[in-house]
């Protein structure tokens, strides 16, 4: 009786312990930078693929977005993201997306804390003439073993961030 309760307690344990690192994080809502034109926002300083640390700037005007979410497996680097009605919002663009665009998703792990800011991509997307782009795989390159406080970006693919996921929960499944 005695191992078969400590087989159970143990099996709670390795239960619990592999829950706390194995997170998925959500973000409820996709937003649009709002930064005004000319002025940069930048969330972070990370470090690229070939380890080169430098800003996420902002976008080059305000973007809005209709709605969205996205969606992080830290363990297994798999990610999915929807956003609709992405659209430049000012200027004579307002309400626009230019012809051809691409967006990535990134994942910015450590932002805001004493460790190294990380980010990691998704592969680019099209952006509709409407603004909604949806995607669900892998990023480019495996999330670190460490990834606290993350945030999700939608970028273009030369690196600014148009906009960012919104109300982040994190749970185990």
């Amino acid at each position: 009786m005695k191992f078969a309760c400590s087989m159970i307690f143990l099996g709670l344990f390795a239960s619990a312990t592999f829950a706390q690192d194995a997170p998925i994080v959500r973000w409820k809502q996709i937003v649009g930078v709002i930064t005004a034109p000319g002025m940069d926002n930048p969330v972070a300083m990370a470090t690229d693929a070939q380890g080169q640390a430098s800003a996420i700037h902002a976008g080059a005007g305000p973007w809005s977005a209709v709605s969205g979410y996205a969606r992080v497996d830290l363990i297994n680097s798999s990610v999915s993201f929807n956003v609709t009605g992405l659209v430049m919002n000012g200027g004579n663009n307002s309400g626009l997306v230019p012809a051809n665009f691409k967006v990535v998703g990134t994942l910015v792990c450590n932002s805001g804390t004493t460790d190294v800011a990380t980010a990691k991509d998704t592969p680019p997307v099209l952006l509709s003439p409407q603004g909604d782009a949806d995607f669900t795989g892998q990023f480019t390159t495996s999330i670190p073993p460490s990834c606290a406080n993350p945030l999700f970006l939608i970028r273009v693919p030369t690196g600014r961030w148009i906009a960012t996921g919104a109300v982040r929960t994190q749970s185990a499944q």
